[in-house]
């Protein structure tokens, strides 16, 4: 039995990892916007920062520590080549992660693409700087999979998530 709808919206902060695209080109990051958007969510932070990881470490450090932004979304960087550094960068910040996504987001691009989609190194999980846990979804560039991932998985579960992310443990 799938959760009851949440009410919650999240305050997002999307990242887009590239050395050649800017804000106005980032067509990847219009439709994560208009995703969060038609989910009730918000964007309240975007940027875009070159294949470099203490540029991408320090925004996303930034980011996950502030008290406005709620979830962070980054996309790019998460293939194959040796420029594709994001998983690389971001995974040993993360407290824990979550394995369902990359699992379903590949099942998902496989319906869509077939094997290519074991190329992607799309991952997520939580940041947690002791007082607060920032969920981060770590996504391709390319505007497919960032629909996919944003409109399948990441905008319906997002408010359920925070909810749970947010409990106190009771010991």
């Amino acid at each position: 039995m799938p959760h009851e709808t949440s009410h919650t919206n999240a305050r997002v902060a999307l990242l887009t990892v590239s050395d050649t695209r800017t804000l106005e080109e980032d067509v990847s990051g219009s439709l994560a916007i208009s995703e969060l958007q038609t989910a009730g969510h918000s964007v309240i932070k975007r940027e875009i920062v070159r294949d470099v990881p203490v540029e991408i470490a320090t925004l996303v450090s930034a980011w996950s520590s502030g008290q406005f932004v709620d979830a962070i979304i980054v996309t790019g960087g998460t293939g194959p080549a040796r420029r594709d550094i994001t998983p690389d960068t971001i995974v040993p910040l993360l407290a824990s992660v979550l394995p369902g996504f990359g699992e379903l987001f590949r099942q998902l691009s496989y319906e869509e693409i077939g094997a290519s989609a074991m190329l992607s190194r799309a991952v997520a999980g939580w940041i947690d700087n002791g007082t607060k846990r920032t969920p981060i979804f770590l996504l391709p560039g390319s505007p497919k999979a960032v629909t996919l991932a944003v409109s399948k998985l990441i905008a319906p579960q997002l408010g359920h998530l925070l909810e749970v992310s947010t409990l106190e443990v009771v010991e």
